[in-house]
């Protein structure tokens, strides 16, 4: 599993990530650092990283919780997201700046997130990214003052998402307002999570009652939109 070490993160001398490199060329490709969700650095994340390189990205899901795992680091991830400050953006920060320097990048670096992953996400797409894919994130506390002067934003929501229920229209709105150039869409048939592929066990169940489970036509939609929009935008 490719695995590497983030170095300058804020909160851990050897931040954790997973590293995809595209398998057929020798770059520079642009980069993308993809943010988890609650659950962590999952073989789900993984997977996401593994589908951005096979489509000719640098990919580099940085783990967040590398400090003290999900259920020590869950409620300050949480709270930076909320606040804007802590370690988590340093973090991220980090991740953009080693693909960034890295000789097979080509300088270009987004940013994808699912969930926690897509509200920061959003947080960070005024801080030196050059796209941001935030899926089902929540939004700012001031989504105006945060993305006022952000990079281009391709979002994706699902109506069925009870959490979130308006947010696509808001964030519509407010790029709008701030002159952002963006894509954003709300799925009729999906629920939170819809890109993602749980391994839950037992919990499946629940987790679809719930509205929290994969939907195929639509994560394969927003897969082409945020691949389109990334052509557009890093390369």
């Amino acid at each position: 599993m490719p695995s590497t070490i983030v170095p300058g993160a804020a909160s851990a001398p050897e931040l954790q990530a997973y590293l995809a490199v595209p398998a057929v060329g020798a770059g520079p490709w642009p980069g993308v650092v993809v943010l988890h969700e609650a659950f962590g650095l999952t073989d789900d994340t993984r997977q996401q990283a593994d589908r951005l390189a096979a489509a000719g990205y640098l990919a580099l899901a940085p783990d967040l919780f590398t400090a003290g795992g999900a259920l020590r680091c869950l409620r300050s991830t949480f709270a930076a997201l909320h606040s804007g400050r802590g370690d988590a953006y340093g973090d991220i920060e980090a991740s953009r700046a080693l693909l960034a320097g890295r000789e097979d990048c080509t300088g270009m670096v987004g940013v994808i997130g699912f969930c926690l992953g897509g509200g920061f996400a959003l947080m960070v797409a005024g801080r030196g990214f050059d796209a941001s894919a935030p899926n089902y994130g929540p939004l700012p506390q001031d989504p105006a003052e945060v993305l006022r002067g952000a990079c281009p934003v391709v979002a994706s929501y699902g109506r069925r998402d009870l959490g979130l229920r308006g947010a696509a229209a808001r964030l519509e709105q407010v790029l709008t307002q701030v002159g952002v150039e963006h894509d954003v869409h709300e799925y009729p048939d999906a629920g939170h999570s819809f890109l993602n592929r749980h391994n839950a066990g037992v919990l499946s169940a629940i987790e679809r009652v719930a509205g929290f489970s994969y939907h195929q036509p639509s994560a394969e939609h927003a897969w082409a939109r945020v691949l389109r929009f990334f052509d557009t935008h890093l390369r």
